[in-house]
């Protein structure tokens, strides 16, 4: 047995359990990724970032990874569950396009750019990554809910096929919820006709929009999406299972239920991890609060994205945590500060790693991924007289084949980090003509017309200003 065990703490069993593979020495894990419709912003991010750090470390303890991150690119409502709008509609009506299928791929094309640029920056290894695209697994999808309907776990209303939840027993069990808690939970309003509140839409008939099926034209649902991609590209059962928080009540129950009831019950994931909540300011991130952060923002404040990567590891991923911008200006600064030591005072040759710093680092790492205090010790070596600079950068370098904070590249890396932040100024400062546009944006924010103040704020930038919004009013930045 090894030393140090890689322990993860699973919501299925909501306890740290020693991490053991379906097959020995591989991995099979799928993340849920982003829906295409516009930017992701930093909380979506994270999700991604915590993803890269888990395959690191599962790379890192001997495992071969075959790692999948789906885009949604339909059938994601803007509940989360079966009611309100499809959010590729929402993304097409705010570009002024025409709600086709082709339009929605085009829309996707742009923001799965958007995306795999975002991450890259942010050093997220993605080299043996899969990417589907939902569209691109409709057949899958479909033969999952044959199944479902053959061996009676779906039923057919006017509007869609439906899983019945009732046929399975243990729904809700991913998270602890009580069956009062699901139907409280659960959007009746869509269909009153459902047998159970929780009963959720397999494909949903859209004579309109959609693609052929045995029920009539339309499109799969959200949750069924994911099992039919991961059935197609990974099998049946899988280790690793990620997402945000939010995924728990709904979207990863429902995906459980469908995906055993299929093969009869065999566990779908082994291990279910997820992401906490990032803040900012203190405050859920949302377009409706004007908070919303994006990380081409933070490169226009002269952050590098690295800066935000070393960040979100200085908190644990289970853990909430409230986005400043003077905590990504620290974060900045210390991320800054390594790479020119890793630049001025180990610029040697490699020399060996030091066991005793490995050890440390493995127990850390393989203790849920405990980043913050693995962070923590990469100081405590940078400070430690009696290992030599040699050892050091091996040692370092090792380290941050987990961390992924850039070390092997500080040459480069260094002179965008050396930009700092941005030089932060009173409004009463600005040119007048600046002071005009942030006073004409500020109060489309009070109208809540978010469009026309996004449209100010790019008026800002073109000026050479960047401007957040904060607790305490707008912070303009030069």
């Amino acid at each position: 047995m090894d030393k140090n065990p890689l322990y993860l703490t699973n919501t299925l069993s909501r306890k740290k359990e020693a991490f053991v593979p379906l097959r020995i020495g591989e991995v099979k894990m799928y993340n849920c990724g982003p829906t295409v419709y516009d930017h992701q912003h930093i909380g979506n991010l994270s999700a991604a970032v915590f993803a890269d750090i888990l395959r690191r470390t599962l790379e890192y303890n001997g495992y071969s990874v075959k790692q999948v991150m789906n885009f949604t690119d339909f059938g994601h409502l803007t509940s989360d569950a079966d009611e309100g709008e499809d959010k590729m509609a929402v993304g097409l009506k705010r570009e002024g396009l025409e709600p086709t299928l082709e339009n929605m791929r085009s829309l996707a094309d742009t923001y799965i750019a958007s995306f795999l640029e975002d991450i890259k920056a942010l050093n997220v290894n993605s080299t043996d990554t899969q990417f589907p695209r939902a569209s691109d697994y409709i057949e899958p999808q479909v033969v999952l809910i044959q199944t479902l309907v053959e061996k009676d776990y779906a039923y057919e209303l006017e509007d869609g096929v439906y899983f019945d939840t009732q046929q399975f027993p243990t729904y809700g069990e991913l998270g602890g919820q009580s069956e009062s808690e699901q139907e409280t939970g659960a959007r009746v309003e869509a269909n009153p006709d459902k047998r159970d509140p929780r009963d959720f839409v397999l494909w949903k008939k859209n004579p309109d929009l959609g693609w052929d099926s045995p029920w009539g034209k339309g499109f799969p649902g959200w949750h069924i999406e994911c099992s039919g991609m991961i059935f197609a590209l990974l099998g049946r059962q899988i280790d690793i299972h990620t997402g945000g928080i939010e995924h728990i009540g709904v979207h990863h129950n429902n995906e459980i239920a469908q995906s055993e009831a299929a093969t009869g019950k065999k566990p779908f994931s082994r291990f279910w991890l997820h992401r906490a909540h990032i803040q900012v300011e203190g405050r859920k991130i949302s377009k409706s609060l004007g908070n919303t952060v994006y990380l081409r923002q933070i490169s226009d404040r002269g952050f590098s994205p690295l800066s935000y990567r070393y960040w979100l590891l200085t908190s644990h991923y289970s853990t909430p945590a409230n986005f400043t911008w003077d905590a990504l200006e620290g974060a900045h600064a210390a991320l800054k500060k390594l790479h020119r030591y890793f630049v001025d005072e180990l610029n040697v040759d490699d020399g060996l790693v030091d066991t005793q710093y490995q050890e440390k680092f493995t127990a850390l790492i393989n203790d849920d991924l405990n980043t913050p205090k693995a962070v923590a010790l990469v100081w405590e070596l940078v400070k430690d007289e009696d290992v030599t600079p040699e050892d050091k950068r091996a040692t370092l370098l090792l380290f941050d084949s987990v961390l992924g904070l850039g070390l092997n590249e500080s040459k480069d890396r260094l002179a965008e980090l050396l930009k700092g932040g941005g030089q932060k100024l009173s409004i009463s400062d600005a040119p007048e003509n600046i002071q005009k546009l942030v006073e004409e944006r500020e109060k489309a924010r009070e109208q809540k017309d978010f469009e026309r103040s996004d449209e100010l704020r790019q008026k800002i930038k073109k000026e050479g200003y960047t401007i957040e919004d904060t607790d305490k009013g707008p912070q303009l930045s030069k």
